[in-house]
């Protein structure tokens, strides 16, 4: 598996709002970039907006192939070291086509790869990118991390975006001390306010099986992950999925770790519940090594998720924590894929790479 070099003062880095929703080209988030931006630049980086990044939400539903464009574009061009994707969406596995069947840009993630991040829908860029042999992260995005429109992004948050940074690597994940109520208002008008927000009072979760574990991992939005197995959202999502073979076979699961969290729809335990089985039906949970769940949004059916996952999943032996700092709940971290993680319950950590 490739991995991309760290980002360095002076690197230019694309963003890309064109793989899932096009909001970025909005006149609503016009304050996001300016933010966005600025504190790039203050990493000494170079924001690039690909042709179709800003060109709004209607077109870049009805035009997939651009939004493939940019990307594909993004990988071809060499002065670009990074790509940032500006948030998630619902849709895109639309790319596939148009990115699984060129040879130049499958060549182009080959050669020149390049540091990635996004969390959410972008869990179909980052099993495709994990299909072509690159590694990736489950991160900060542009819009809801360096476009936080409080004073400063939430050091938690920031932390995982530096990590980023050469030399500024980081080696260990712990929960954070304080976890933020997702806005209610997004506007102009709220910038400078603060989220909401409280103390942790829980911590990373043990659910079950041994306190000390360690495999690969591989994992993304469980939404994003149910979709692909099923017709729920797109009639066509399925099919296409199973065409460019996204999902990993079953073998590929093993010795892994699956890292899975909820989207900001906060599914009712009756849809999480199902969620579950669509990957028990798999056959994951008979190869994986443990589960890393993260923390619900706003804490939305907290204590139902943990009883529904153990009860799904019916392998005591199976190591599950819960409550970890990634996805859709603020702040987040990143989960690099493919990376080697060890979790240590005794010390309440989570070390990645050898």
């Amino acid at each position: 598996m490739q991995q991309a070099g760290k980002l360095r003062k002076g690197d230019k880095v694309a963003i890309v709002s064109s793989l899932s929703s096009g909001m970025l080209g909005e006149e609503f988030c016009s304050h996001n970039i300016e933010i966005g931006v600025k504190r790039l630049q203050e990493y000494g980086l170079e924001p690039v907006f690909m042709p179709n990044a800003l060109k709004g939400i209607e077109y870049l539903k009805t035009h997939p192939q651009a939004r493939a464009k940019d990307l594909k574009d993004a990988f071809l061009d060499d002065s670009i070291a990074g790509i940032i994707c500006a948030i998630g969406g619902d849709d895109t596995y639309r790319l596939l086509p148009y990115l699984m069947e060129d040879a130049e840009f499958i060549e182009a993630v080959e050669k020149h790869p390049k540091l990635f991040t996004g969390f959410s829908d972008t869990t179909i860029n980052h099993l495709m990118f994990y299909k072509l042999g690159l590694s990736t992260y489950y991160g900060p995005n542009f819009i809801c991390d360096l476009g936080e429109i409080a004073n400063e992004m939430l050091p938690y948050s920031k932390a995982a975006f530096e990590s980023y940074l050469e030399g500024n690597e980081s080696r260990e994940i712990v929960s954070s001390d304080i976890w933020y109520e997702e806005r209610e208002d997004f506007s102009k008008a709220a910038v400078g306010t603060d989220r909401i927000a409280h103390k942790e009072e829980r911590g990373f979760e043990l659910l079950q099986g041994s306190e000390v574990f360690q495999g690969e991992l591989l994992g993304g939005c469980l939404e994003s992950i149910y979709d692909i197995l099923t017709t729920t959202r797109y009639e066509d999502e399925k099919e296409v999925c199973e065409k460019y073979g996204l999902f990993p076979e079953r073998e590929e699961w093993r010795g892994k770790i699956l890292f899975i969290e909820t989207c900001e729809e906060k599914p009712v335990p009756d849809i999480f519940e199902r969620e579950i089985r669509a990957l028990k039906s798999k056959g994951v949970f008979d190869v994986i090594k443990g589960v890393l769940i993260g923390k619900p949004q706003d804490e939305a059916y907290y204590e139902e998720y943990k009883e529904i996952v153990i009860k799904e999943i019916d392998n005591e032996k199976l190591p599950i924590v819960y409550n970890v700092n990634f996805g859709h709940a603020t702040p987040r971290c990143a989960l690099q894929y493919s990376v080697t993680a060890k979790v240590d319950m005794k010390q309440k950590k989570i070390y990645l790479g050898k």
